[in-house]
């Protein structure tokens, strides 16, 4: 068996807007839609990226569901987007209930808030995981089994947490600084676990799709079908399972539709079937179905964002390193209010997005923090993020006086 783990991240943060120090103790609608810049509406740019991505790609995986009864997907759904979807796309959350009753559509755990939790609070992060965990079964019936982190932000602590948590897989990057010669198309035991098993992303054919499909500068380009499957058959020449993990916009956001690229998608799927030995699995079926073949120690962080595949895409700044420990620091006073609105807009602010705007990087991953960010510049982001902390803290003393 020759099997392919198609798994593709779906998110979309809650934007503060420009948020000023004169708003502090006057107005408390960080995430409102009024008086938002186009740039920050977060019903705008769901909006958009409903007509560009998420419906059109959907509907292409939901129709090769029903054209290819050997087709398997999984996917990470965040909170937070699922809140969007139902505030502005209920239709694409009833598809997905459709999708889900086939059993041939997985969904992955992660941070309800899509935060960095686990390197800051690690009850914080616990208990969105829980919230995410909850979120899922209530909307579709279902609890994940497999874990994946923000950014698949990935260490060997990370992987003995949630083989306590009782998972029985988890994702990571692929790095070659880890692998040295080993191949990421085999299945791991994470060093100093019992029961997981570790799903390594092969970073190479993810990334030929997610970031070099309509790059004109690209040797390869043009990547057709057929040269992609050729190189996914050489991949299966070391290791059995070819783990394509990427962003569910790469369809449609990152790479637009003018591109071919969901004309590659379907073609891709309906080739790969053709032939009798090929599969689709999901992240669960390939944690059942192949043992590890060997164990592996990650034991500092590593990530699949940016060249350095680290967390300085986070952490990385002087902005980043004042703006996180500031918010985390306010969570103890946050929960003990028992304030929902409190309590949601601070763990909207854990969103990693937000710390990713504040990144100062440049060349070509400066290029990729510019292109996501809401805000002119990583300082305003920086600003608004630290005027709406003093915000959080004015709500909390007008609670207590």
């Amino acid at each position: 068996m020759r099997a392919i783990c198609l798994y593709l991240h779906v998110h979309q943060p809650f934007r503060y807007r420009a948020y000023s120090i004169f708003d502090v103790a006057h107005n408390s609608n960080y995430f409102s839609e009024k008086n938002y810049s186009s740039k920050q509406s977060n019903e705008r740019i769901f909006k958009k990226v409903l007509e560009k991505s998420y419906r059109p790609t959907f509907d292409l995986l939901e129709e090769s569901l029903k054209k290819n009864p050997g087709f398997k997907i999984s996917f990470s759904i965040t909170g937070t987007w699922l809140e969007q979807a139902e505030l502005w796309a209920p239709e694409i959350i009833a598809q997905l209930k459709r999708m889900i009753k086939t059993n041939r559509v997985e969904i992955v755990s992660e941070t309800y808030y899509h935060s960095m939790s686990f390197f800051y609070n690690r009850d914080e992060f616990i208990s969105q995981v829980e919230l995410h965990q909850k979120k899922i079964n209530q909307l579709f019936g279902v609890t994940p089994k497999v874990f994946r982190n923000t950014e698949l932000a990935y260490n060997d602590s990370l992987a003995k947490w949630a083989d306590d948590f009782g998972f029985k897989g988890i994702l990571a990057e692929g790095w070659d600084k880890i692998l040295g010669w080993r191949s990421p198309n085999f299945v791991y035991r994470p060093v100093g676990t019992k029961n997981l098993k570790l799903l390594l992303k092969n970073y190479r054919l993810s990334d030929d799709i997610a970031f070099r499909f309509s790059d004109r500068k690209w040797s390869q380009w043009p990547l057709t079908v057929e040269k992609y499957l050729n190189w996914v058959n050489d991949g299966c020449l070391n290791g059995n399972l070819i783990n394509l993990f990427m962003d569910f916009e790469t369809f449609g956001e990152h790479q637009w539709s003018e591109t071919g690229i969901f004309d590659f998608l379907k073609t891709f799927i309906d080739s790969w079937l053709k032939v009798y030995d090929n599969k689709f699995l999901t992240v669960s079926e390939a944690c059942d179905l192949m043992k590890p073949v060997g164990e592996i120690s990650m034991p500092e962080t590593v990530t699949w964002a940016d060249t350095e595949r680290d967390l300085s895409a986070w952490r990385g700044n002087s902005l980043q390193d004042a703006a996180l420990p500031a918010l985390y620091s306010l969570r103890e006073k946050i929960l003990a209010s028992k304030d929902p609105a409190l309590i949601d807009d601070f763990r909207k602010l854990t969103t990693s997005d937000h710390a990713y705007y504040m990144c100062t990087k440049y060349w070509n991953d400066g290029d990729v923090h510019a292109y996501f960010s809401a805000y002119d510049s990583p300082y305003d982001a920086f600003m608004y993020f630290m005027n709406i902390l003093r915000d959080l803290e004015f709500r909390l003393s007008e609670r207590t006086s």
